[in-house]
């Protein structure tokens, strides 16, 4: 038996209030809460965003539901330093 780790997204979750944050837990792992612009980020597994995020909307106590774009972004910088030459002095000095 093989342990097999689920690719996970967090989901940046908007409420009115924090009082209902303890509910959340049983959507996913609350990771963070923040008190003064009242927020919450869950992690869920990847292939579960969709069908969590419309749950999470139509709770009375949401705001709105946004999902992470970590995903998306590519995260391999290879030649990213090569195409972004660096200015030295000397070229500063000339202008």
């Amino acid at each position: 038996m093989a342990f097999e780790i689920q690719p996970r997204q967090s989901l940046i979750v908007y409420t009115y209030s924090l009082k209902q944050t303890r509910q959340l837990k049983r959507y996913g792992t609350v990771m963070y809460v923040s008190k003064k612009m009242r927020y919450v980020v869950l992690y869920v597994n990847r292939d579960a965003v969709p069908d969590l995020t419309e749950q999470l909307n139509h709770l009375r106590f949401v705001k709105r539901v946004v999902a992470s774009k970590r995903p998306e972004i590519s995260e391999t910088f290879n030649g990213v330093a090569e195409e972004v030459a660096p200015t030295t002095a000397a070229e500063d000095d000339d202008e």
